[in-house]
Order: C-alpha cells, then structure tokens, then sequence
C-alpha cells in the first residue's frame, strides 16, 4: 500500500541523506596526505608515524585534531645501511611503533616499489615527546631483509606484538607468497641469533594483494589484521581489512567460519564506501573507553588524497571484531556489512 508523504518532509529526509554522505572525514589538521598509519599513545598524548621521506610525526590529545610535529629521519641523510641494502631507496615506508625494555622501537620498510629487495630497519627511542630534553632517535640497523630470487617473501609493513611471556614478535610481508612473522630479542630488538624461523601467517593470492599484518591480543586471542587487495591507485583503490584469530601468537590463524588464513580465510572488518575508497593498512588501539581502528583511506572528494581516518572498533558476543563509523562524525549508515 502506498502512503502518502507531505512534499516538506521529503525535502527534509533529501536533505539527511545528502548530510551522511557528504560529511567531511571526522580526523581535522594535518591529515593529509597519510598513508600506513601506526599509532602509540605515551601520556596524554597519541603519537601517529606514518609513510613518507623520514617518516612523519604527528601528534593528538584527543584522536579527532592533528599536528605535524617533525620526522624521524632527516630525509637528505637516510641510514647508509639502509641505502647499501637497498639501492635506489629515496624514504621509508609502513612503520610501526611499540614499547618494550623501557624504550620505543619503530620498526620501519626500506624498499623500492614492486620490488621484494626490501628490508626491515629499526630506531629506537626513550620518549616520543620532541620537548623532552632525552628525545632522540637512535639508528638500531638491519632487522629482517628479503633478496629477489633468494626469498619468497617480501620484508616490508612490520608490525610488533608481545605474547603473554612479553616476547616480542614481528610479522611482516606484502605480496609474493604471504604473511609471515619471526621472533625477536626483548634486549635488542633484534632476531636473536641463530633463529631462522619465519612461521607463515596467511598465505599469498595470486594476483590478489595481501599485506599489512597488524596484530593484537585481547582477551584470550590474538586477532591478525590484513590489508587485502589493491592500495595506492587514489580513488580507483580495492583496499580492505580482514581478520582472523589465534590463541597462539604464531597462528595458525582462522576466520569467523573457520578457515586459516594460510588458506585462504578472512573475516571482512572494514570495505571501501562513499568518498572512503579503500580503506587499509590499520592500526588498532585497545583503550578502556573503547577500542578504536586507524587506518588511510583514498578520499574520492579530494581527488583520491590518502587521508587519515580513526573509527570506532566493536566487537560482537562471539569475540569478532567490525569497524564503526568515523568517531567525531556524523553517524553513516552506506558503510556494507
């Protein structure tokens, strides 16, 4: 049966809708252009590190408004180490940032695009805030490296996570044949010698892109995040996250149906909607007020500029893990479930 509806209140439900849809990305300041964002909190502080020259910083107190504070590296005088392992290398990509043995360990790619003569460097640092007097980034050196015909598998976007006996372990891996992941010394921040062990964490698609590993542990799982598809083409982006999870650090780990990730599983947490074209490479910060997911998206009202994008992260009764809406925005309803 057909209802009537008065000509104002179509004019008003017209004007909601173009509201949720047009509504600006929640993150203000300096948001733009972001790609591969990492995040740590120290204080009232939340420290963002992202791709590009000699990784940038920014800075938040409330994860809605940020400020460029500098870089980690002086892009004109990279690492020798870094430019020897890998020629022709002009910045740094995908870092990650974790707390451990009372410092802070960025872990970050050295590489050149579309190729899987890469390497995993690492800096540390006693405090992130630049005021401090103890502020500096200290050059650790070569981590992991992946050598064309050598090695399956591409040492590029670490991520570090500690197991319940507070050892750290790096997953990494883009492309080629997977994900994969290795143990590391608490003292050094290093492989500890004679460890060769590279467990894989999910496997490689074919033509299908799969990178990105972010991992964390909450309750009693450890849930792997991965970017899957295509990043880095603008608007025309496939990006999106998928999840599994693990009682084991080192997997295997499986979708909400069950299936490893080493064999082809998944569970879809955020896809590509509206303006926020694929959406990938994520953070995950677990906060009592509410765990939250950062990640870039390629924003298709801004002619496809990597834009920074902080959401809420629910978990439903079973333990898995959606994204929300964009925290500080209003609420959306186009995103796919």
């Amino acid at each position: 049966m057909l209802t009537a509806i008065h000509p104002t209140a179509i004019v008003v439900v017209v004007a909601v809708v173009t509201l949720v849809c047009a509504a600006a990305p929640a993150q203000t300041g300096d948001v733009r252009p972001v790609h591969d964002p990492a995040v740590i909190k120290q204080g009232d502080w939340y420290y963002l590190f992202s791709t590009g020259g000699g990784l940038a910083v920014r800075r938040s107190g409330d994860l809605l408004h940020w400020d460029r504070i500098g870089s980690v590296f002086d892009r004109e005088n990279l690492p020798a180490w870094a430019k020897a392992a890998v020629p022709g290398v002009k910045g740094f990509w995908a870092p990650d940032i974790s707390f451990f043995n009372n410092k802070y360990h960025l872990y970050y790619s050295v590489s050149t695009f579309g190729s899987n003569r890469s390497a995993i460097g690492l800096a540390t640092n006693t405090t992130l805030n630049p005021a401090d007097k103890e502020y500096r980034w200290e050059d650790a050196g070569l981590v992991i490296a992946s050598t064309p015909k050598e090695t399956n598998w591409n040492a590029i976007d670490p991520n570090v996570v500690l197991d319940a006996d507070g050892t750290p372990w790096l997953s990494f891996g883009s492309f080629w044949s997977g994900l994969r992941m290795c143990r590391l010394d608490p003292l050094t921040g290093k492989r500890p010698p004679g460890d060769t062990a590279e467990p894989p964490l999910v496997a490689g698609r074919g033509g299908g892109a799969i990178e990105a590993p972010f991992i964390v542990r909450k309750g009693d799982h450890f849930y792997l995040f991965v970017s899957f598809d295509i990043c880095c083409r603008g608007a025309k982006s496939t990006y999106h996250v998928r999840v599994g999870r693990s009682k084991a650090v080192e997997g295997p780990y499986v979708d909400r149906e069950g299936k490893k990730m080493t064999e082809g599983g998944g569970t879809v947490v955020l896809r590509g909607y509206g303006r926020f074209n694929g959406p990938g490479h994520n953070a995950v910060l677990l906060e009592p007020g509410g765990d939250r997911i950062l990640h870039h998206f390629y924003d298709g009202e801004a002619n496809g500029v990597p834009t920074l994008q902080v959401r809420a992260l629910h978990w439903d009764d079973a333990g898995w893990p959606t994204a929300g809406d964009p925290i500080g925005a209003p609420t959306a309803t186009t995103q796919p479930r």
